[in-house]
């Protein structure tokens, strides 16, 4: 099972990083051990003192693919989800400063936490979908798939170009603006339209 990511997706997001707006999708991937599910409570790692959520739609795999057609790209993913893209930004701002890979900012243990799946048919494919995040009950981030700069076929597609898609494999598309810190205690809630999917603790 692998873990794709898709970075600056968003133009506001990338907007609040002051990045630089991509002109292809900004792919990263995270190990295994990275996933977090169940509503397990996610533990402060000790190597960073800014951890950031970044709450974003995960599509699921559901077939083998590889250099997949964006027209057939909707028929290799059955279901999504929302997770938790976390970052070590302390880290990540360190990494990037001095031109290195961010992974130990990005791809920790525990660093990619999902919520149960929603299937989709293929009519819900073509619709946008609306996804929030709340931290102790104040709504922080709100997102609308409608509003990627790269869409799931998109993202599909290109991630087929470099690497075998695999039933199981899961992708994270990116995430809108509002990202911030968390700190011990937190509770975070995620949504897809008003359907919780995803609530846990940072302890």
């Amino acid at each position: 099972m692998k873990i794709f990511c898709i970075g600056r997706n968003y133009v506001d997001h990338v907007s609040e990083l002051n990045n630089e707006i991509p002109t292809a999708p900004v792919v990263f991937m995270k190990p295994p051990t990275a996933l977090l599910t169940d509503n397990k409570p996610f533990y402060y790692p000790n190597f960073t003192h800014d951890l950031h959520y970044e709450c974003e739609i995960v599509l699921r795999i559901c077939k083998n693919g590889k250099a997949i057609q964006e027209k057939f790209a909707h028929t290799y993913y059955d279901a999504v989800t929302v997770g938790i893209d976390f970052t070590a930004r302390d880290l990540q701002d360190h990494q990037k400063s001095k031109g290195l890979p961010w992974e130990i900012a990005k791809a920790f243990d525990q660093s990619a936490v999902i919520g149960s799946w929603h299937k989709l048919d293929d009519l819900a494919k073509t619709q946008a979908l609306q996804f929030s995040l709340s931290k102790n009950d104040e709504v922080v981030q709100i997102g609308d798939t409608e509003k990627m700069m790269y869409s799931f076929d998109k993202i599909i597609s290109y991630l087929s170009i470099y690497f075998s898609l695999n039933m199981g494999d899961l992708i994270f598309t990116g995430t809108p603006k509002g990202v911030a810190a968390v700190k011990i205690g937190d509770v975070l809630t995620a949504r897809l339209a008003e359907q919780t999917l995803l609530k846990f603790e940072i302890k």
